[in-house]
């Protein structure tokens, strides 16, 4: 599998462009991404991940503008965008109506929702300008199994992938998980930020 570096930004665009799945470091842990404006990239991103289709798949946005076009920003999550974007949080936001059926809807269930992240990286913010479209981006590894920690084990979990980034993790643990869907939030999962810097945002 070919292996490329995080400054071949028109090579990696063109295998998402021709529904092409890649592995990339993020700030948390090793992702997988597929472009979201195509069911074909969506389909062969379950495949290599073996995700049940019952399952959401986050999506990651290049800015904020990006992220509104895709999904409904509400008072706190524009707080929280803008004190921890980029940065390792995933917030639910209310997904707007034009957007894919498929996106997020993790096949047959259907759900008005998105996860979303920003891109953690100059190489992940060029990919997704260059594409022209926000991208799903889910742990590297089989669903249900353990995190991969580099690429040999990226390779061995998911040998049918088009392309590896090579690249450090920063955190090595997964994004803070809130939910902004309604006017009270809720935090889904503890990760790399607290829930004592979340509330002292939104105090």
């Amino acid at each position: 599998m070919k292996i490329y570096k995080q400054s071949q930004i028109e090579e990696l665009a063109d295998i998402l462009k021709n529904d092409g799945v890649i592995s990339v470091p993020t700030d948390t842990v090793y992702g997988l991404c597929a472009r979201i404006n195509s069911m074909n990239a969506y389909n062969k991103l379950m495949k290599i991940k073996s995700r049940p289709i019952t399952k959401s798949i986050p999506v990651m946005c290049a800015d904020e503008e990006q992220i509104k076009s895709i999904a409904i920003v509400n008072e706190n999550a524009e707080k929280l965008i803008h004190a921890f974007m980029p940065g390792p949080v995933t917030l639910i936001l209310k997904k707007r109506k034009d957007i894919s059926k498929y996106v997020n809807n993790g096949g047959l269930r259907v759900t008005s929702e998105l996860a979303i992240r920003m891109a953690t990286s100059d190489t992940l913010k060029k990919i997704i300008n260059k594409i022209g479209t926000p991208i799903f981006m889910t742990s590297a590894n089989q669903s249900g199994k353990e995190v991969c920690k580099n690429l040999d084990d990226i390779e061995k979990a998911c040998p049918d992938l088009d392309a590896m980034v090579e690249g450090d993790v920063t955190f090595g643990k997964e994004s803070t998980i809130i939910d902004c869907t309604s006017d009270i939030i809720k935090i889904q999962r503890i990760g790399v930020v607290s829930e004592k810097q979340i509330e002292e945002v939104l105090k």
